[in-house]
């Protein structure tokens, strides 16, 4: 589907209006809007690209099925990502074989003096130099497939799609509280498992 230009212009509030009364173009317009975003969180929760497209068809038709139930007291954005999370961690817990990793292996050792016993290069603080490669950003997204699917959420929403704390607490039902431990202890288990595998390496 290809949603026509006048359509394209259009807010959420008024497409999503549109699509309640039946309109066909509209859901074609919000399908080409939020698909992308759609994918990239299933693909990293996922870690697996025919999983994410799965779950990518799972969520429009789901949303399809179920506007006239969404009265608008969240951002549609917030919902559709909810909706998106639930059925990529279904998909995950699916599974036969698990392929997530101990978090505790990837997270940073101290002393009792409390310094780091084994400094390890942030990846993140010179995106140029990791984001930028395609070769380094699938073994990031590789890395991320191996974090506990609650950690791995949290790092997806928060740092790849660019939602802030309170919105990524309002998809998940958690505090903000349990949000910032999660990212906080998430980003370390990668940065972690990143430099185990960048050899810290410019």
């Amino acid at each position: 589907m290809v949603a026509s230009p006048g359509q394209a212009g259009f807010r959420d509030t008024e497409l999503l209006e549109q699509l309640k009364a039946g309109d066909e173009k509209a859901f074609a317009a919000i399908i080409d809007r939020y698909s992308a975003q759609t994918y990239r969180i299933a693909r990293t929760i996922t870690g697996n690209p025919q999983d994410a497209e799965d779950v990518v068809q799972d969520v429009f038709l789901t949303i399809f099925r179920k506007i006239g139930s969404f009265e608008g007291r969240s951002a549609f954005s917030t919902w559709l990502y909810r909706i998106t999370v639930n059925a990529a961690m279904m998909k995950v817990r699916g599974r036969e074989v698990r392929t997530e990793e101990d978090l505790e292996r990837w997270l940073p050792v101290f002393d009792a003096e409390g310094r780091q016993l084994q400094p390890v290069e942030d990846w993140s603080s010179n995106p140029e130099k990791v984001l930028l490669q395609q070769e380094k950003r699938e073994i990031i997204r590789q890395a991320l497939a191996t974090l506990p699917a609650e950690y791995r959420v949290v790092v997806a929403l928060r740092d790849l799609q660019g939602l802030s704390g309170e919105e990524v607490a309002e998809i998940l039902g958690l505090s903000l509280a349990a949000v910032k431990s999660r990212l906080h202890r998430g980003r370390l288990a990668l940065r972690g498992r990143l430099a185990a595998t960048f050899g810290g390496t410019e």
